[in-house]
């Protein structure tokens, strides 16, 4: 299982960044996908998932309406579309695959938010 994060930056306040991740070694269209993010000094948590077909979608709280997730099964591809980014979204986001009750997870791509 490889999955490899890209597209995050420095960006100022209220606006928007676009997560991907290409994921490899496994049947992508066959599980939930999943963005978590680690602000320093907190744990990580879980921004948003989809499901293994793109019909469902989960967001924490503290993104909801801002970010989007979605999927492309013939791409193999998870994305993170971040809208209206405050300073408190700042964070090492990571793509996640949860299989046979394994977590698997990227490297990680750093977002900050900054004026």
């Amino acid at each position: 299982v490889q999955l490899v994060e890209s597209g995050g930056g420095l960006v100022q306040p209220g606006g928007s960044l676009r997560l991907s991740c290409a994921a490899s070694g496994f049947t992508f269209s066959s599980y939930y996908m999943r963005w978590y993010r680690q602000a320093p000094g907190k744990e990580r948590e879980l921004a948003a998932l989809i499901s293994n077909s793109g019909a469902f979608t989960n967001y924490a709280d503290g993104v909801k309406g801002r970010f989007t997730i979605s999927r492309d099964n013939a791409k193999n591809t998870v994305t993170l579309q971040m809208n209206s980014l405050k300073p408190e979204d700042t964070a090492v986001y990571y793509c996640n695959v949860r299989r046979h009750s394994t977590d698997y997870w990227g490297q990680g791509t750093q977002v900050t938010v900054s004026s």
